[in-house]
């Protein structure tokens, strides 16, 4: 019996090709990503779900798919995959790192040079028809970004590739990690280790490449914002809940921070009437970061490679629970 596979998305046709040779596949057809409820009721006869950032995938989901044998994520994000509990169950936990290090690397620079120079509020300003003097010396006065100081919180696979962009800008590149790369390797890549709150206090621009996790919840709280120089410009392309929004927008209201630019947000998508959407020296998006065609192609054909591995018992190019092999081994899982 060829095994059944749910995609809670539609997903790049090559994903799909992965799949469909050797798995029945069902995928949800509407708008966006299925709710809760859609893959609930879809689930009970599944082997395999591939799924998205955006999906809840816990003990509800796990209770109805009583033949999970695999979940599959095509982001390098897993919050949102309780991947304890699938251990447990003895279901084999994939995802997608690597594949869209550069496009979000891409957008953090992007929302760096935005927020300096102030390219959201003057692309507002044009189209409100309110550009009445063809040239002002003061008019839309924003930062360099020449030769200043870039403090990178988190310096994994992301962080290191912002650093290798920051280069091409002269930009003294410092970074904060919970392991701290060798003497050499720091010369070789041209990055000085700080701890947080000297980075914090030196960071012209500060950019976030952290986990969402219990440590780094409201990371930059109101107490460090207040490290951060006068001035000075965060930018948030990791996660949402890293950055307490409530005291983000006291310090930008009262020009303790110069400005942010923001990717992700700790409720998505963001209310209307967060209060951050009134600030003019606030540039969003919407959780753009691995949008880019190649990128995300990539993500949901690794994301389908994981599951087809496990369901022919072999090791998945990339899982979070390497532990479950002492749950259920892999030839108790191989369907194919």
């Amino acid at each position: 019996m060829r095994p059944s596979v749910y995609m809670s998305s539609i997903v790049p046709a090559a994903a799909r090709e992965i799949l469909e040779e050797s798995c029945d596949l069902e995928f949800y057809k509407g708008d966006g990503p299925s709710t809760a409820d859609e893959i609930l009721s879809r689930i009970n006869d599944k082997d395999g779900l591939l799924c998205l950032v955006s999906d809840r995938v816990g003990r509800e989901i796990m209770d109805a798919g009583k033949r999970l044998k695999v979940i599959s994520t095509a982001s390098v994000g897993f919050e949102h995959i309780d991947v304890a509990e699938a251990t447990k169950r003895g279901i084999y936990v994939g995802y997608a790192p690597g594949v869209l290090t550069d496009a979000t690397a891409d957008l953090a620079f992007a929302l760096l040079l935005a927020s300096a120079r102030r390219i959201a509020e003057a692309d507002r300003y044009v189209r409100a028809g309110e550009w009445k003097i063809a040239w002002s010396p003061t008019a839309f006065l924003g930062a360099s970004v020449w030769g200043v100081t870039l403090g990178l919180i988190g310096f994994g696979r992301i962080g290191q590739a912002v650093a290798r962009r920051a280069r091409g800008f002269d930009m003294k590149v410092l970074y904060n990690d919970e392991a701290r790369l060798p003497p050499e390797e720091e010369r070789e890549r041209g990055v000085e280790f700080r701890p947080l709150e000297e980075l914090l206090g030196e960071s012209d621009i500060v950019s976030l490449h952290v986990p969402s996790t219990r440590e780094t919840f409201h990371l930059m709280d109101e107490t460090r914002l207040s490290l951060m120089k006068k001035g000075a410009i965060l930018i948030n392309t990791a996660r949402g809940p890293v950055v307490d929004e409530a005291a983000l927008f006291s310090a930008l209201k009262a020009g303790i921070i110069g400005a942010a630019g923001l990717d992700v947000f700790e409720k998505e998508p963001i209310a209307m009437d967060n209060p951050l959407l009134a600030l003019d020296n606030v540039t969003v998006v919407p959780h753009i970061g691995s949008a880019t065609s190649e990128s995300r192609r990539r993500m949901a054909e690794l994301g389908a490679l994981n599951i087809l591995q496990v369901l022919k018992g072999e090791t998945p190019e990339a899982w979070l629970n390497p532990e479950v092999v002492k749950v259920r081994p892999l030839n108790e899982v191989k369907m194919i």
